[in-house]
């Protein structure tokens, strides 16, 4: 059998996309589908907002590439933006969250050993993470799903459950660089960490002189109704990766740092050919310019609250297929007494709702941002649809 031209990594189904209109998908057939998954939290603003529109063909007619030899008027700007909205003192613009991720593991190690201290280099991470599909960050996850078939995975990492103060306590050593962790596990199953976790890690990392490093790809730009989701619990981290919504669709990836942190990340130790090119920076400000103020925030928060009032209520209907809810903001898990692919599968295909499964059975619900009254009710609508014809199709 012959090869596919795309390389046959993804296991793509029937859905084609071609168009989209605000919180909608429109398949090459014409069939229109409600966008819950925003290509997996990326699409904050939806599929057509002119602000984000606007600016990318602006500055594509404008200048588009041209490496980082050259000072950058653009990237300036964005930094400056990121750093005074939030706890960093500096910025690496990457493409992607791996590569956000991979910066923020490499500033973590090169702050020890900038130092002298070439030991420290061990980041504990912990069980069910999803950081990346480079090796750093699959090395970094302990699923082995995706280690299988790329051997051996490089050193440097220690595991340790997912909330387990204690565990990650007892597994500092001399080699221990800095912690690694989501504050809400996205692929893991929307499982947000306790705030005793949290408020432990940082306590731990400033008590042995560790680095905090936090990965806010999938939870961070505004998805939980803060503009990161660390600040829900009233903490700063060292160092952060974020990418996916920061660009709305365009692709667009960050690793921040607080001065300190970045000691080690000197003339050559780091770079990018196309990180930080003007294009991803004009995309960057438009969505910074939507979502980082205060009446959109609260606006994030008010929408999540409501959908997740309705779907506790919605769940007590089905008391064999759900849990229960749990996340923050529009970045919301249905856990499902039942495998959850089978039912993401049937709201797709049967009821034209996009959905994002997860681990842990869990149903991901991450729309865009800017949704309205109309898309909740109709997601509603679809979603009660979906359950019921998957309950008496199972009857």
């Amino acid at each position: 059998m012959s090869i596919t031209p795309l390389m046959p990594v993804y296991p793509r189904c029937g859905v084609r996309p071609v168009r989209g209109e605000h919180c909608h998908l429109i398949d090459e057939d014409g069939t229109r589908y409600l966008d819950f998954a925003s290509g997996i939290a990326v699409n904050l603003l939806g599929h057509s907002h002119p602000g984000l529109i606007g600016a990318i063909q602006q500055q594509a007619a404008t200048l588009m590439h041209v490496s980082n030899l050259y000072g950058s008027p653009q990237g300036e700007a964005l930094a400056q933006r990121l750093v005074d909205k939030t706890f960093a003192d500096t910025v690496f613009f990457t493409n992607s969250g791996a590569e956000a991720v991979e910066c923020a593991i490499k500033t973590a190690r090169a702050y020890h050993q900038h130092a002298g201290n070439t030991e420290r280099y061990e980041l504990i991470t912990f069980t069910n993470a999803f950081h990346g599909r480079t090796m750093a960050t699959i090395s970094a996850s302990n699923q082995d799903k995706m280690h299988k078939g790329f051997m051996p995975l490089l050193a440097g990492f220690k595991y340790v459950e997912f909330d387990d103060l204690a565990g990650a306590e007892a597994a500092i050593g001399p080699n221990t660089a800095g912690f690694l962790v989501e504050p809400i596990q996205g692929e893991g199953g929307i499982r947000p960490a306790s705030d005793e976790f949290m408020h432990g890690l940082r306590a731990l990392a400033d008590k042995h002189d560790l680095m905090l490093v936090l990965d806010e790809v999938q939870c961070g730009v505004a998805r939980t109704g803060k503009l990161y989701a660390h600040e829900l619990y009233g903490l700063e981290p060292d160092i952060m990766a974020t990418a996916k919504g920061i660009g709305g669709g365009f692709p667009l990836g960050a690793c921040l740092a607080t001065e300190k942190a970045a000691r080690g990340m000197g003339l050559g130790t780091h770079g990018s050919t196309y990180g930080g090119n003007p294009l991803a920076m004009a995309a960057g400000m438009a969505v910074l310019d939507a979502v980082a103020n205060d009446a959109f925030l609260a606006e994030v928060t008010d929408k999540g609250e409501r959908i997740r009032a309705r779907l506790e209520q919605f769940i007590g209907n089905y008391p064999d297929l759900f849990e229960l809810v749990r996340g923050h903001g529009l970045m919301l898990g249905l856990k499902m007494k039942v495998e959850s692919r089978p039912f993401y599968v049937h709201l797709r295909d049967n009821h034209q709702l996009l959905t994002v499964a997860a681990g842990d059975n869990t149903l991901r619900i991450l729309p865009p941002l800017v949704i309205g009254d109309a898309e909740i009710d109709e997601f509603f609508d679809k979603l009660s649809a979906g359950a019921a014809s998957f309950e008496a199709a199972a009857g």
